[in-house]
């Protein structure tokens, strides 16, 4: 029997921009095909996340891992996973039938990278109603992330950002990589998240 490593990715992005409810999405989403899912969050000092993620009933609790990083959240995401590790092999054992790990990374701001040796694949989320001006700041997060995911994008006439633009200028810093448009409020964009995730992840 051929054994299949679990995909494990990476959802990253500042304070606010939905990561928790783009997670929300992904576990239905993914679940809805056919995906035995697991999660870890992180964050400083809590565990308000993972509370979030478990009380959902998108998905059995005990398959939620929190990871409190008590500083900079770069640190356990980037320069020193090994908590995360550790908590991706404890539910990989647990719940061997285990596909797909989302590690949810705790809000930071557009300096924010994963360490290659963390995850496989990796998503950064920004808010549209931040404004239009995010990808000419063209952060770390922003340009070399594997996925980039443009959340919130009801609000973005409300805060008089141009999404035409900020699209445009995404496409532009991000070299051809691929760009998802979603509003993780109402599942707007899941589906095609999901399309991207399985033709570069899941079924390589």
């Amino acid at each position: 029997m051929t054994t299949v490593r679990t995909a494990r990715i990476g959802v990253g992005g500042p304070v606010g921009s939905g990561k928790t409810a783009l997670v929300e999405q992904l576990i239905s989403g993914l679940g809805g095909r056919g995906r035995s899912v697991s999660v870890i969050t992180n964050d400083l000092v809590t565990a308000e996340d993972a509370e979030r993620i478990r009380r959902s009933g998108l998905i059995d609790p005990r398959r939620v891992r929190a990871v409190e990083a008590g500083g900079c959240p770069h640190t356990v995401i980037r320069e020193d996973p090994s908590l995360n590790l550790a908590a991706m092999d404890a539910l990989e054992a647990e719940f061997p039938d285990t596909e797909v790990i989302l590690l949810e990374s705790g809000g930071d701001n557009l300096a924010s990278t994963f360490s290659r040796d963390l995850v496989d694949y990796w998503i950064f989320v920004i808010d549209a109603a931040s404004g239009d001006d995010i990808p000419r700041k063209r952060g770390p997060g922003v340009v070399r992330c594997d996925l980039l995911v443009v959340n919130k994008i009801d609000l973005a006439p409300l805060a008089g950002a141009d999404l035409d633009r900020l699209l445009r200028e995404a496409r532009q810093v991000r070299s051809g990589r691929p760009v998802v448009c979603t509003n993780a409020r109402t599942g707007l964009g899941t589906d095609e998240l999901i399309d991207v995730l399985d033709r570069e992840v899941l079924f390589v």
